[in-house]
């Protein structure tokens, strides 16, 4: 079975209404986005909210209408083609909800209801590749539209994305790289831009690999809770970097409700919101220099530094701005090998440049020195016998 097939949004079940929008007030849905203070957003705001930054958000579609993200979200690409459309229940509820954990800015007399995001001034261009869970055109997309995350990732790459939210995965038993996603990753790290994705939720299913959390330079997000525990679900693998909110978390709906929801999904749109931030404060750092930013200023680090249920602790965006300051950009240059470990390599035979005539002219010149030398030597052996 192609990999792709089982790609899903790793939100978990949906969980429970909590307002209606009419009735959403900054005591209300706001008092209860606990995951602003825990990655230290007032501070990071100092700075920056995101703006001039874009996130791509490859999901099930994002509602650009919803007035938490009006004005927030570009006109995107939705490469599925077919499915739920506006108005249907089940159409782009998990890419809004991530979309607004990104860079909601709240609504109402000074943006004091609904949700705000961790990048409130970026901007969100969506790119549907998959479908909601209640979709009757599921099926039907996984077995026509398996090639959509890696085109997607591309798409977005080449259309300014300067961060790629993967709020999805397979973390299926039979999960395993599919060589167009990972060359599609490379793809987009090699322009500059950065990859946030899911772990998986499979921390009570065996804690199966998940793609395409495993593929390298990837920024992979755990789940954790409002005490910064591990979330039960949270899957536990190498490639873990960092830990984000991923239990209780308040989201924007397209049916203009708030839910609250559980999985790594949330905790990659949080990192993704977190990684606008820094991006926006030094934008010429490279996406590696981004990752490791990321792990060297995790607040609350596991004893030894790393594991594999939380990476290098709680991203923390003020302290990865702060730290950021003090490194120069280092480009995107190919990770080669060069002479610090190898050395120059044999002259080619063939060349017609310099490396050409450099061996004829040292056999030449050798050739004079030595018969400099027996001359001078012959001289002074007949002065000796005179």
């Amino acid at each position: 079975m192609n990999r792709s097939h089982r790609l899903a949004a790793l939100a978990g079940a949906a969980a429970l209404t909590l307002l209606p929008a009419a009735a959403a007030h900054a005591d209300s849905v706001r008092a209860q986005q606990w995951g602003l203070d825990a990655m230290h957003t007032q501070e990071a705001w100092r700075t920056t909210q995101g703006k001039g930054i874009t996130v791509a958000v490859l999901d099930t579609g994002v509602d650009d209408q919803h007035p938490d993200l009006s004005g927030n979200v570009l006109t995107g690409k939705d490469l599925i083609g077919f499915g739920a459309g506006r108005g249907d229940r089940p159409w782009a509820r998990h890419g809004t909800a991530m979309a607004g954990i990104i860079a909601g800015h709240g609504h109402g007399s000074g943006n004091g209801d609904g949700v705000i995001g961790i990048a409130p001034q970026a901007k969100i261009l969506p790119v549907r590749v998959i479908l909601e869970d209640g979709d009757s055109s599921r099926a039907k997309a996984r077995e026509t539209r398996g090639n959509a995350l890696s085109e997607g990732i591309r798409w977005a790459a080449d259309h300014g994305a300067d961060v790629i939210n993967l709020s999805l995965g397979d973390d299926s038993p039979t999960a395993h790289a599919e060589a167009g996603e990972d060359e599609a990753v490379q793809y987009a790290l090699k322009k500059g831009v950065s990859v946030v994705a899911s772990a998986g939720n499979g921390g009570k299913k065996g804690d199966h690999v998940s793609y395409p959390a495993a593929y390298p330079g990837v920024i992979t997000a755990t789940a954790v809770d409002a005490a910064g525990n591990r979330a039960y679900f949270s899957t536990r693998r190498w490639y873990a970097t960092v830990a984000a909110p991923g239990r209780n978390i308040v989201t924007a709906d397209p049916d203009r409700q708030y839910y609250s929801a559980w999985g790594t999904s949330a905790a990659s749109a949080f990192v993704s919101g977190a990684v606008a931030l820094v991006r926006a404060a030094h934008p010429g750092l490279s996406p590696a220099q981004i990752k490791q930013l990321m792990e060297d200023t995790a607040q609350d680090p596991p004893s030894g530094g790393r594991d594999d249920s939380r990476g290098y602790g709680m991203v923390d965006p003020a302290a990865a701005i702060r730290a950021g300051g003090q490194l120069k950009p280092q480009g995107l240059t190919s990770a080669a090998y060069g002479e610090k470990y190898f050395g120059p390599g044999p002259d080619d035979p063939d060349d017609d440049g310099p490396a050409g005539w450099v061996a004829p002219v040292a056999y030449v010149l050798g050739a004079l020195l030595l018969g400099a030398a027996v001359h001078l030597w012959r001289g002074h052996r007949l002065s000796r016998r005179r």
